[in-house]
C-alpha cells in the first residue's frame, strides 16, 4: 500500500519519478481502510528535503499510511518558505486531542546548545509527553533521539573531538528482535553529527535495550522495551548524495570540514558515492510500522 500525501505536496512529483507508491488524498478517500496516522515533526531546516527522504521510507510498506507533517510554533523556519507551511503544515496544536499511530521526530542543527536553550524546547517537552500517551510507537533520529533520551531518561549527548560524518558499519545486539528482522550481521547506515550518547548510559537504563552499535560510530539503535520509542543515532533515510551536499554547504561556509569516511570512492569527491545503506533504511522503517505500530496499534484510535 502506498503512503497517502497531499496532492500538491512538491515531494510526490519527487517520489512518482522514482516509481514510489504514493496515493493522494483525493484517492485515498475513496478506499474502504483505515490507514496508519503518523505524524512528522520536522525540525530540519529544509523541510521538503527531509518529506521527501522520509515519505521514501516509510512507502515501503503494504501498509497505506496517512502522513501529518507537524512544525513548532515556536521557531519559525529560515529555509522553508511560509507558503510551504501554511498549506502542508499543522502546529502541535492542532492534533494534542488526537490520537496517533506513530510520530517521527526528525534531528535538528542544534547540537551545539544545552537542551534547554534550544527557542522551541518547552514546546518540544510537551509534545514528547502528550506522545507518551497518544502515540503506539515514536521514531526519534539523530538530535531527536539524543532530545528525547534526555527528556525521558536523563541521558545527556556529549561534544565529539570532530564531527561523526560518512558511512559506517554496523551490529545487530539482539538477533531475534522484531526491529531488526531481515538485517544482515553487519550492514552500513550514515551518521551526521557532532556529539554522541554514551553506550554505558543505555545499557544502565533497565527499560531501555541497545539493539545495535558500530565500533567507529557508537549507539545507532537503542529502543524501550514496552515498543513505544525507537532511538536512532543516524540517519538511514539520507539519499545517496546528502552527505556530499552536506559537505559542499559546509566547505562552501568556510568550515573546516574532513571528507565524509566510507562515502566516495578513492576519496574522490568527483566520483559517485555507492548506497550502501538503502535497503536497511527501508527494513527499518516498514519493521517500524509492522512491528511496533500496525501490530500494537488498535484499529480503533
Amino acid at each position: 500500500m502506498p503512503v497517502n500525501i497531499p496532492d500538491t505536496l512538491p515531494a510526490a512529483e519527487v517520489l512518482k519519478n522514482e516509481n514510489i507508491f504514493i496515493m493522494n488524498q483525493s484517492r485515498a478517500v475513496s478506499q474502504d481502510i483505515r490507514p496508519l496516522r503518523i505524524g512528522i515533526l520536522n525540525l530540519m531546516p529544509n523541510k521538503e528535503i527531509t518529506e521527501t527522504q522520509l515519505i521514501r521510507m516509510l512507502s515501503n510498506s503494504p501498509l497505506q499510511v496517512e502522513l501529518i507533517l507537524l512544525y513548532t510554533k515556536t521557531h519559525i523556519s529560515k529555509n522553508t518558505s511560509a507558503a510551504h507551511l501554511t498549506e502542508f503544515y499543522h502546529s502541535f496544536d492542532e492534533y494534542k486531542h488526537q490520537k496517533l499511530d506513530g510520530l517521527i521526530i526528525t534531528g535538528a542543527p542544534v547540537e551545539h546548545l544545552q537542551f534547554e536553550k534550544i527557542t522551541y524546547w518547552k514546546e518540544l517537552t510537551q509534545i514528547l509527553d502528550w506522545a507518551q500517551e497518544n502515540v503506539t510507537s515514536c521514531f526519534f533520529i539523530c538530535w531527536g533521539a539524543q532530545a528525547a533520551l534526555y527528556h525521558h531518561y536523563g541521558i545527556q549527548k556529549y561534544n565529539l573531538p570532530h564531527k561523526m560524518f560518512g558511512i559506517f558499519n554496523h551490529s545487530v545486539n539482539k538477533p531475534n528482535e522484531p526491529l531488526l528482522t531481515g538485517f544482515d550481521d553487519e550492514f552500513y547506515a550514515p551518521h551526521s553529527r557532532n556529539t554522541y550518547t554514551r553506550r554505558e548510559d543505555i545499557v544502565a537504563q533497565p527499560e531501555l535495550e541497545l539493539l545495535s552499535e558500530s565500533h567507529e560510530a557508537g549507539v545507532y539503535i537503542c529502543a524501550s522495551k514496552d515498543k513505544k520509542q525507537v532511538f536512532v543515532s543516524g540517519h538511514s533515510e539520507y539519499d545517496r548524495f546528502t552527505l556530499r551536499d552536506e559537505f559542499v554547504r559546509d566547505t562552501k561556509k568556510g568550515i573546516d570540514i574532513a571528507l565524509p569516511e566510507h562515502y566516495f570512492p578513492n576519496n574522490d569527491p568527483s566520483q559517485t558515492p555507492v548506497n550502501l545503506w538503502k535497503s536497511h533504511g527501508n527494513l527499518l522503517f516498514s519493521n517500524w510500522l509492522n512491528y511496533y505500530v500496525y501490530q500494537e496499534t488498535p484499529y480503533n484510535l
